[in-house]
């Protein structure tokens, strides 16, 4: 299976929106870059003319200009490693890929071979909540990553003493990303499953949720994390700008979540929750 990579120049206001109307066209991972966004799709899902129709829409309201690159994905791996860097998170984390040297003396290391998907750390939500991870007492609990694309974020939370750590995705390629670095990290999952969090419809309860999706799906998924969060539960969310945190805590409000702090990157949120 090949992929069509699709980058876009737009004017920032219009990033967000055009991400969301192209994840209804399943696009499925997107990149910030410093005129736009990176959207990667599969050849097979891929409709060029949907894609115009799209940009077609807003370009009255917003300057829109495109370019496609074919990726086989045997070469996927050539393409990332080309341009992947390996951050810091302030002084006490470190990802990186395999390929990268390592550096102990850092307290946490994460190793992240991200093939197609979402979570390098690169991106500021990613970011920002590994570093909201920090500040959450993680040890003996039980956390679930929805959406966890490489699966970065239930690595951190493995790292930082977690009883178990679980992993949702709805892209059969990060569930066997996902697979492949918790195992790079000598991590072990209690499961990592494919499907929306309405369609796993999953027991139990879990002290920590982390979900790093969008608005749309925010809103449509919070109650569902909501009833799987423990009584002072803690839930982490972000892949939602500051102009949209106001329905997000509104919604929030009314399932008895309340805010423990947040942080902004460049518009971004990230966003610590507690069940109250």
């Amino acid at each position: 299976m090949d992929f069509i990579q699709i980058n876009v120049h737009c004017d920032q206001p219009f990033r967000e929106i055009l991400i969301a109307e192209m994840g209804e066209l399943d696009f499925e991972t997107f990149m910030d870059t410093e005129v736009g966004f990176e959207a990667y799709i599969s050849e097979e899902q891929f409709s060029h003319p949907a894609l115009q129709t799209l940009f077609n829409r807003y370009r009255k309201q917003t300057r829109i200009w495109y370019e496609l690159k074919k990726i086989p994905r045997e070469n996927w791996n050539e393409e990332w490693e080309k341009n992947y860097s390996p951050i810091a998170v302030g002084d006490k984390i470190f990802v990186r890929a395999t390929f990268h040297p390592a550096r102990p003396e850092v307290p946490y290391e994460i190793i992240i071979n991200p093939q197609m998907s979402f979570g390098t750390g690169h991106h500021e939500t990613t970011h920002q909540l590994l570093a909201l991870q920090l500040e959450l007492d993680h040890q003996g609990k039980k956390v679930l990553d929805v959406g966890s694309g490489t699966g970065i974020l239930a690595i951190m939370a493995a790292k930082l003493g977690a009883k178990s750590v679980a992993a949702t995705d709805i892209d059969d390629w990060c569930i066997e990303n996902a697979l492949e670095n918790l195992a790079l990290n000598q991590v072990e999952a209690e499961f990592v499953k494919q499907g929306t969090i309405h369609e796993l419809q999953l027991n139990g309860t879990y002290e920590i949720i982390l979900a790093n999706i969008n608005t749309h799906v925010l809103l449509d998924e919070m109650e569902a994390y909501t009833k799987l969060l423990a009584d002072q539960g803690h839930l982490f969310l972000s892949g939602f700008y500051e102009s949209d945190k106001p329905q997000i805590m509104e919604l929030a409000g009314s399932l008895g979540l309340k805010e423990v702090k947040f942080t902004t990157e460049k518009n971004w949120v990230a966003l610590l929750l507690e069940k109250v």
